[in-house]
């Protein structure tokens, strides 16, 4: 695949501005609504503004790593960009939605593409209650925490959690508790993709607390519901060899 338009973006770290400035002179820098692919130049952190920015356009994003974490980007090399992307695997990724009802009763929705994570917001433990398409799987999780990721997301707050990693094409939800204490030996549960996972929040006014969709935060949530949006394709580009798929498979054998 050609691609003859080319955005550009980047973080304001000095080796990205660096990048960005020699890659615009040597390529050109199209604007992103114009673009036939986005080149994002940073961390990961990066990539998820990007992905977010651009979600309901199917755009591909390439990412190359001028940052601190660059799980989700390629390395950066300047020279024959054009035939990297146009050699470049695609990964299609579906984001989570999620609809949160906070205490007075407001209701909000905001798009994950790593996870969505509960977190309490004070020095008590969270009391949860687990739903799974409807049928009460947990009657009272006491936690610092729990989260529902992504495969593309299993690398990241889910496996620092000590949960599982999935292979991009495992159509599998990470379920996984942050810091459990009872039931204190659960690690959490593996979902079909097309489950839907509603979370209670038990004594929401004595144990308030918080729900982060990536980098959307509520707070003083009560009720919690997740399920991945098919009707949402994210496209990543890898360098070939290098795919999500590879990344994360060899993730498991790293020390």
């Amino acid at each position: 695949m050609k691609f003859r338009k080319i955005a550009f973006v980047a973080t304001n770290v000095p080796e990205a501005q660096k990048a960005l400035a020699e890659l615009s002179e040597q390529y050109g820098n199209a604007e992103p609504g114009e673009a036939d692919v986005i080149v994002a130049l940073g961390g990961d952190g990066l990539m998820l503004q990007t992905l977010h920015a651009h979600i309901k356009r199917r755009i591909p994003i390439y990412g190359m790593n001028r940052g601190s974490v660059g799980f989700l980007m390629n390395e950066y090399q300047g020279n024959d960009l054009p035939a990297r992307l146009a050699a470049a695997e695609i990964t299609t990724l579906h984001p989570l939605k999620m609809d949160v009802v906070v205490a007075d009763g407001t209701h909000y929705t905001a798009l994950a593409i790593n996870e969505v994570a509960l977190l309490r917001e004070t020095y008590q433990a969270a009391k949860i209650r687990i739903y799974i398409d409807g049928k009460e799987r947990m009657q009272e999780l006491i936690c610092d925490g729990v989260l529902l990721a992504t495969p593309a997301g299993s690398t990241a707050y889910n496996l620092s959690a000590q949960g599982p990693i999935i292979p991009i094409g495992g159509e599998l939800l990470a379920l996984t508790p942050i810091s459990a204490f009872r039931p204190r030996h659960w690690r959490g549960a593996l979902l079909p993709h097309t489950a839907e996972v509603r979370f209670e929040i038990l004594e929401a006014d004595k144990r308030p607390v918080s729900a982060v969709a990536d980098h959307t935060e509520v707070r003083n949530v009560v009720d919690v519901r997740i399920a991945a949006e098919q009707s949402i394709e994210l496209l990543m580009m890898f360098d070939e060899g290098h795919s999500l798929d590879e990344r994360i498979l060899r993730e498991q054998f790293l020390n």
